[in-house]
């Protein structure tokens, strides 16, 4: 057996996932140093509910443009704001897990651009199906929508690769069930929220994205994992 003794121990991130990362904590670490004082005197500590109302995804404004026929790009542009607004560094922490886990293992066979769409798209998508199921004024923010999209496209990996190897293709789904589970049982404590709507939109959203931006299509993707 041989090994490459100039091996990194530690797998590279692709580019655009540390890129998106680097952002999300950015951000977050403005609202911690705000919290602190380190930035921003005394009207620092209410800069993160600033960022929510000003940033967040607002069923009220959606609908208002929905039934008045008219774009607003202040409140158009909340599709893809919101996903980099959290609650908190827990609530951040969490999605940071998932974007480097799943961006790494779809950052590797997708194009940069492809993540960014499946991310932005996954996005979108669920704050549309969140403003069209629920008529609420809970905001919707933060990055899990986005990252379920990555989930999305992991499970289109595993599905292309089942399919590949004539395996039960409904394996590929395990990972989205175990996940809905949790969250299930979560809010049967809790009471829950209607983020996940938007959650599962999200992983929709990146399933079939994935269809459309995979790089030289299904027989590509999977003679790529075959090769893995």
């Amino acid at each position: 057996m041989t090994s490459d003794p100039n091996a990194s121990p530690i797998n590279p991130l692709p580019p655009i996932v540390v890129a998106l990362s680097v952002f999300l904590v950015g951000v977050e670490l403005v609202f911690q140093a705000g919290n602190v004082g380190f930035v921003g005197g005394p009207e620092a500590t209410g800069w993160r509910l600033q960022a929510v109302e000003r940033w967040g995804f607002y069923e009220p404004l959606f609908n208002w443009m929905v039934e008045n026929r008219q774009i607003r790009w202040d409140y158009l542009m909340r599709f893809v704001t919101y996903p980099f607004v959290h609650q908190s560094f827990t609530h951040i922490a969490f999605v940071l897990v998932f974007l480097l886990a799943l961006g790494k293992l779809v950052g590797e066979i997708f194009n940069a651009w492809a993540v960014l769409i499946i991310f932005f798209g996954a996005s979108i998508f669920g704050a549309l199906v969140y403003g069209l199921v629920w008529d609420t004024r809970v905001m919707l923010f933060g990055g899990y929508p986005a990252v379920y999209g990555l989930i999305g496209s992991y499970s289109f990996l595993l599905f292309v690769r089942l399919t590949g190897t004539g395996e039960n293709r409904l394996m590929a789904f395990r990972l989205i069930a175990f996940l809905m589970a949790i969250q299930l049982v979560f809010s049967l404590f809790t009471g829950g929220s209607p983020d996940w709507v938007a959650d599962v939109a999200g992983f929709a959203a990146g399933f079939g994205l994935s269809f459309l931006v995979a790089p030289g299509g299904w027989s590509h993707v999977l003679a790529v994992l075959r090769r893995r």
